[in-house]
Protein backbone atom coordinates (compact mmCIF):
# COMPACT_ATOMS: atom_id res chain seq x y z
CA UNK A 1 0.00 0.00 0.00
CA UNK A 2 2.74 2.11 0.52
CA UNK A 3 3.24 2.09 -3.48
CA UNK A 4 0.42 3.10 -3.96
CA UNK A 5 0.50 5.98 -1.71
CA UNK A 6 3.37 7.43 -3.12
CA UNK A 7 1.89 7.65 -6.61
CA UNK A 8 -1.78 8.38 -5.76
CA UNK A 9 -1.65 10.52 -1.87
CA UNK A 10 -5.59 11.54 -2.51
CA UNK A 11 -6.88 8.38 -2.34
CA UNK A 12 -8.94 6.84 0.59
CA UNK A 13 -10.86 3.85 1.78
CA UNK A 14 -12.00 1.57 -0.65
CA UNK A 15 -10.91 3.03 -3.48
CA UNK A 16 -7.40 3.08 -2.20
CA UNK A 17 -7.49 -0.19 -1.30
CA UNK A 18 -8.55 -1.24 -4.99
CA UNK A 19 -6.04 0.85 -6.72
CA UNK A 20 -3.31 -1.20 -3.99
CA UNK A 21 -4.29 -3.93 -4.99
CA UNK A 22 -4.18 -2.97 -8.97
CA UNK A 23 -0.47 -1.59 -8.87
CA UNK A 24 0.75 -4.51 -6.66
CA UNK A 25 2.41 -6.08 -9.43
CA UNK A 26 3.70 -3.33 -11.44
CA UNK A 27 6.94 -1.83 -12.11
CA UNK A 28 7.80 1.98 -11.01
CA UNK A 29 7.55 2.57 -14.40
CA UNK A 30 4.17 1.06 -15.09
CA UNK A 31 2.81 2.47 -12.03
CA UNK A 32 4.23 5.95 -12.98
CA UNK A 33 2.29 5.69 -16.13
CA UNK A 34 -0.57 4.23 -14.68
CA UNK A 35 -0.86 6.94 -11.63
CA UNK A 36 -0.78 9.88 -14.40
CA UNK A 37 -3.57 8.28 -16.68
CA UNK A 38 -5.57 7.24 -13.73
CA UNK A 39 -5.21 10.59 -12.41
CA UNK A 40 -6.27 12.52 -15.05
CA UNK A 41 -9.51 10.80 -15.63
CA UNK A 42 -10.82 9.87 -12.02
CA UNK A 43 -13.56 11.44 -10.72
CA UNK A 44 -13.88 13.03 -7.14
CA UNK A 45 -16.30 11.76 -5.05
CA UNK A 46 -16.69 15.31 -3.88
CA UNK A 47 -17.24 16.53 -7.27
CA UNK A 48 -19.94 14.12 -7.43
CA UNK A 49 -21.59 15.12 -4.03
CA UNK A 50 -21.56 18.91 -5.11
CA UNK A 51 -23.53 17.72 -8.68
CA UNK A 52 -25.83 15.50 -6.41
CA UNK A 53 -26.60 18.67 -4.53
CA UNK A 54 -26.92 20.70 -7.86
CA UNK A 55 -29.40 18.34 -8.47
CA UNK A 56 -31.84 18.42 -5.88
CA UNK A 57 -31.87 22.48 -5.80
CA UNK A 58 -31.30 22.65 -9.79
CA UNK A 59 -30.84 20.96 -12.59
CA UNK A 60 -31.20 17.14 -11.97
CA UNK A 61 -28.71 14.25 -13.19
CA UNK A 62 -25.54 16.27 -14.00
CA UNK A 63 -24.12 14.36 -11.82
CA UNK A 64 -24.67 11.18 -13.61
CA UNK A 65 -23.61 12.39 -17.02
CA UNK A 66 -20.43 13.42 -15.13
CA UNK A 67 -20.44 9.44 -14.78
CA UNK A 68 -20.98 8.79 -17.90
CA UNK A 69 -24.49 7.53 -17.01
CA UNK A 70 -26.04 9.47 -19.88
CA UNK A 71 -28.87 7.41 -20.28
CA UNK A 72 -29.77 7.84 -16.17
CA UNK A 73 -28.88 11.52 -16.61
CA UNK A 74 -31.68 11.96 -19.16
CA UNK A 75 -33.99 10.48 -17.07
CA UNK A 76 -33.58 12.37 -14.22
CA UNK A 77 -33.52 15.54 -16.15
CA UNK A 78 -36.73 14.69 -17.28
CA UNK A 79 -38.46 13.56 -14.23
CA UNK A 80 -36.77 15.95 -11.51
CA UNK A 81 -34.68 13.36 -10.38
CA UNK A 82 -36.83 11.16 -10.24
CA UNK A 83 -38.84 13.36 -8.10
CA UNK A 84 -36.39 13.96 -6.20
CA UNK A 85 -36.04 10.77 -4.07
CA UNK A 86 -33.15 9.80 -7.38
CA UNK A 87 -31.18 12.91 -6.16
CA UNK A 88 -31.80 11.87 -2.44
CA UNK A 89 -30.24 8.49 -2.98
CA UNK A 90 -27.52 9.72 -4.87
CA UNK A 91 -26.58 11.98 -2.43
CA UNK A 92 -26.37 9.33 0.47
CA UNK A 93 -24.26 6.97 -2.17
CA UNK A 94 -22.11 9.67 -3.93
CA UNK A 95 -18.99 7.54 -2.72
CA UNK A 96 -20.56 4.36 -4.10
CA UNK A 97 -21.55 6.03 -7.47
CA UNK A 98 -17.40 7.98 -7.82
CA UNK A 99 -15.87 4.09 -6.78
CA UNK A 100 -18.07 2.47 -9.04
CA UNK A 101 -16.84 5.27 -11.83
CA UNK A 102 -13.14 5.32 -10.80
CA UNK A 103 -12.55 1.46 -10.59
CA UNK A 104 -14.06 0.91 -14.34
CA UNK A 105 -11.58 3.68 -15.18
CA UNK A 106 -8.56 1.80 -13.38
CA UNK A 107 -9.09 -1.01 -15.38
CA UNK A 108 -8.89 0.89 -18.32
CA UNK A 109 -6.11 2.80 -17.51
CA UNK A 110 -4.15 -0.57 -16.75
CA UNK A 111 -5.05 -2.11 -20.12
CA UNK A 112 -3.54 1.37 -21.37
CA UNK A 113 -0.20 1.10 -19.66
CA UNK A 114 0.53 -2.69 -19.76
Amino acid sequence: MARMIDYLPELEGDEAAYISKVMESMDDETADRFARVYRARRKDPQIILLTCLVGFFGVAGVHRFIIGQVGMGILYLLTGGLCAIGTIVDIINYKNLAFEYNRDIARDAVSLVE
